[in-house]
């Protein structure tokens, strides 16, 4: 990312700032599916964690995510749709809002 943030900085400021938003785990997979896009595109990104908040929603589970909309009816379904980001050791994901 733009400003070289490195995991531990990203993960401490959502702790600190934002921790409705994102679990500690959660916060550690967005930093690190983040970073894969940057290598993916080959375009830096900036540091911006408000715009992470409106772009992207953690759920404790999958079931909670699909109760948020009425048109998905599973894992498959939302992959069709949105980016998914699994939260190692945990049911959560995230998602990228849509």
């Amino acid at each position: 990312m733009q400003g070289t943030i490195e995991q531990y900085q990203f993960v401490d400021w959502f702790q600190k700032h934002r921790p409705d938003n994102f679990t500690y785990k959660g916060s550690i997979a967005l930093f690190e599916y983040l970073e894969q896009l940057e290598w993916e595109t080959g375009e830096e990104m900036e540091f911006d964690p408000i715009a992470f908040c409106c772009e992207y929603s953690e759920y404790a589970t999958i079931k909670e995510c699909l109760e948020q909309y009425d048109n998905i009816e599973s894992i498959d379904d939302l992959r069709d749709n949105t980016s998914v980001i699994e939260v190692e050791g945990t049911d959560a994901i995230i998602i990228q809002n849509f």
